[in-house]
């Protein structure tokens, strides 16, 4: 009875954690942990999620346990993994062992698109959200690379420096670069065009919603945990932006 206890707090905590660093709401994630422990008979259950801990505990004893949560990104197909199989739990398909096992490896089994995809689609919002906001099709094209370049620029600081934020502020100091030199050789027309639209990939929207969401549900502390995150990535986006402009600006 112990065991399966334990094997049950581990395995709330194991779905909550990937929810959480993968961009689910707190609420979403609560509701989750608490369903796969009702499910396993434990309808009494406690959970308490933040954006950088996991609390879990059971009322029928004394057990508790805790998870830290460290990484934040966004990938909602993990989230609809880990949905699926409490669903397959729920409706007894899986055991309780099974389950653990299935979400130990949603890591790793969870398909994610291609690199190249990934920096072919920044490049396409980067250059349709240009012209939405009103910029020409004279600069499509070269918003197009910026913003690819960009993308690739934070994935690959990202993997390499272990600093928060030192990815986006890198990025948006090579987009500020490139835009402004595609300008002085006459490759495009308008550098504000081109930043605002190179950068859009990087902005956190979905952080920032969700942050509003959270605080809207009553969760207050992550919610604001999530939304100084976002304040802080917008930022470092903006501080590179205008070092770049300084630059520039001292130089002539």
């Amino acid at each position: 009875m112990v065991e399966s206890k334990e094997l049950l707090l581990e395995t709330c905590l194991l779905a909550g954690k990937i929810m959480m660093e993968n961009g689910s709401e707190v609420y979403r994630v609560e509701d989750t942990m608490n369903r796969i422990a009702a499910n396993a008979g434990e309808a009494d259950s406690i959970s308490y999620v933040t954006a950088t801990g996991i609390f879990m505990g059971l009322r029928s004893s004394h057990y508790a346990q805790v998870e830290n949560v460290h990484d934040r990104v966004i990938n909602l197909e993990k989230i609809v993994a880990v949905n699926r199989l409490s669903r397959e739990y729920a409706a007894k398909s899986l055991s309780l062992i099974e389950l653990h096992h299935a979400l130990k490896a949603v890591n790793s089994t969870t398909p994610s698109f291609s690199f190249p995809l990934q920096v072919l689609s920044a490049g396409v919002v980067s250059s349709t959200l240009m012209i939405i906001f009103g910029g020409g099709w004279i600069d499509f094209l070269p918003t197009f690379l910026i913003g690819s370049i960009g993308f690739m620029i934070a994935i690959w600081v990202k993997k390499r420096i272990d600093i928060r934020f030192l990815d986006m502020f890198c990025a948006s100091l090579v987009i500020g670069s490139l835009s402004i030199l595609a300008v002085h050789f006459q490759v495009a027309v308008n550098v504000d065009n081109l930043i605002i639209g190179a950068v859009m990939p990087l902005v956190p929207g979905v952080a920032i919603t969700n942050s509003f969401r959270d605080i809207l549900a009553g969760h207050l502390i992550s919610g604001m945990a999530r939304g100084t995150e976002a304040i802080f990535t917008a930022a470092a986006i903006g501080v590179g932006i205008a070092t770049i402009f300084t630059l520039v600006g001292g130089i002539s």
